[in-house]
């Protein structure tokens, strides 16, 4: 065996020694590209449902929140509609023809009268404008006396020392009481619900 050959056989078996390293290297660099292309796949679909659960919780909490401002502006709406009813219905209390604010302020002094049947003094408490008016129909109270005025829609205050009572009939109070009573009914009936 000459060198020449030896020299051949061992750049042959060089040559194919780095041919398999070289094709060894090229398999194992394309099964990386291949995990690290499937890793970059899972990843890209990781970062997908993450955005799309992030753009469906900020859609959800901005309807809600409209849904929220729809509503507060909905009652807010209501309310200044209830507030407009009742200006309305203390302006016409306020404005009442004579012989219609006299029937009420009769009815309601009778009603306070119950409470002081034993005293003999009772003040009597109006509006500045019914002043004249009440001193009338006090003149079929005995003991019975205007007293001052009190600001308010109409109606009476009577109050006696003797008994520690106070009874507040004025129109105010009453509509007070009416309203508490039937607000929910009258919220219905105006929104019709």
């Amino acid at each position: 065996m000459s060198l020449e050959t030896v020299v051949t056989d061992i750049k042959t078996e060089a040559e194919a020694r780095a041919a398999e390293i070289r094709e060894d290297g090229e398999d194992r660099a394309s099964e990386i590209i291949q995990n690290a292309e499937a890793d970059a796949e899972e990843l890209l679909e990781e970062r997908s449902a993450a955005i799309e659960r992030q753009i469906e919780q900020e859609r959800e909490q901005t309807l809600s929140s409209a849904k929220l401002e729809a509503k507060q502006a909905r009652l807010e709406a209501r309310r200044n509609v209830l507030e407009e009813v009742r200006e309305q219905v203390e302006t016409q209390l306020a404005d009442l023809d004579e012989d219609t604010r006299e029937e009420l302020t009769r009815e309601l002094l009778d009603a306070a009268a119950v409470e002081f049947e034993d005293a003999e003094h009772v003040s009597v408490y109006c509006r500045e404008s019914d002043k004249a008016l009440l001193e009338s129909i006090l003149d079929d109270y005995d003991g019975f006396e205007v007293a001052g005025t009190r600001d308010c829609l109409g109606g009476v205050v009577v109050e006696s020392d003797e008994s520690r009572v106070r009874v507040n009939n004025t129109f105010d109070s009453v509509l007070e009481d009416v309203w508490d009573d039937n607000l929910k009914q009258l919220s219905d009936r105006l929104f019709n619900q």
